[in-house]
């Protein structure tokens, strides 16, 4: 495979950009804010800029000071921040409201069938029941992980794998091995079964990042890498030749997608050299889709499982998202990384 081709000054110039762009945005203690701290928290861990954990410091002490939001499956992202702030300071405050956080999943948060999340968000008007969907594995699944490691709790490990085994099962289809959108167990039905890219975007990015914390020896691990094996397989014959994915992965008359094209590239970066004529098209796709004022372009709006492939070909790409910026930066962060990579 070639090798990955980048100009990495270039790369944290960017990187730069987007970071300030995003902190020009205004959030919540929600999802939108979780995957953009998200993502300037890999880009502090990758670059070691000061000044990215310091905007995120400033901005999560403001929020605590008005004490912790009533919670929901896709709110606890913000844990992801919490846990890269208590790493990089040491302040037990952080690791104390992530905790929280895990326990609301761990005691509260509704589930259905074998303990598998239900979706649920901060607003009240929007209610879904027993449905599951593939965002969860990020927002919800990916913490539980990753609070499991850096805690060595086994409860929190165990149902963090607990909820990747059940979206897999609920959620990636047996044939393409792509993920579908959601899953309704009332009807039994994936609704409108879509091949979302940003949904699988969540699926490839957080298997790919738990892999890691997982010991080769826990059963979980060859069945979270063999379903990211084949979801890659699958995804890689499905990159247009700007280096992007459709928002619908399988209609290429739906228009090209960067949050979901930048998950998947990243998750791409983690199966070492295998894929870097994949990832190297990526590069240059999303990087023309930043602005110089650091905003990430062609960003599907917060996406419900749509009624119809209609519904999702019609969703607005015009705005400025969080989760595009987060996602943008992630990628960016990961392609850093691999300078001075080894690779056996």
């Amino acid at each position: 495979m070639p090798p990955l081709v980048f100009d990495e000054q270039h790369i944290r110039t960017v990187i730069d950009r987007v970071v300030e762009r995003t902190f020009r945005m205004d959030f919540n203690w929600d999802w939108p804010g979780g995957v953009a701290f998200y993502g300037v928290a890999e880009a502090y861990e990758a670059t070691g800029k000061t000044e990215y954990i310091d905007l995120l410091l400033a901005w999560v002490d403001e929020k605590l000071e008005d004490g912790l939001p009533k919670l929901s499956v896709n709110g606890v992202s913000i844990g992801h921040t919490l846990i890269s702030l208590y790493k990089a300071t040491e302040n037990k405050t952080y690791l104390e409201v992530a905790q929280q956080m895990a326990e609301y999943l761990r005691l509260e948060a509704p589930r259905f069938g074998e303990g598998v999340f239900q979706h649920t968000v901060n607003s009240v008007e929007y209610q879904f029941p027993e449905q599951a969907w593939v965002d969860t594995m990020m927002m919800a699944g990916y913490f539980l992980i990753r609070m499991g490691a850096l805690l060595e709790r086994e409860d929190y490990l165990e149902d963090g794998l607990l909820q990747h085994h059940g979206h897999e099962r609920y959620l990636q289809d047996e044939v393409t091995n792509l993920y579908y959108h959601g899953w309704d167990n009332i009807t039994a039905s994936h609704m409108s079964a879509i091949y979302w890219a940003r949904g699988n975007s969540w699926a490839a990015l957080t298997m790919a990042k738990a892999l890691p914390l997982i010991h080769v020896t826990h059963p979980s691990f060859m069945i979270i890498e063999g379903s990211l094996r084949d979801q890659l397989s699958a995804l890689v014959r499905l990159q247009s030749e700007e280096g992007m994915w459709h928002t619908v992965l399988t209609d290429d008359t739906s228009y090209l997608e960067t949050s979901g094209s930048a998950g998947i590239a990243t998750a791409l970066l983690h199966t070492g050299t295998l894929y870097n004529k994949y990832v190297n098209r990526s590069i240059g796709g999303i990087l023309e889709r930043i602005s110089e004022d650091g905003s990430v372009l062609d960003v599907s709006a917060g996406t419900a499982v749509m009624r119809d492939i209609e519904g999702c070909r019609g969703v607005s790409h015009k705005r400025v998202q969080g989760w595009g910026q987060g996602l943008a930066l992630v990628f960016l962060a990961d392609l850093l990384r691999t300078k001075g990579r080894v690779y056996s």
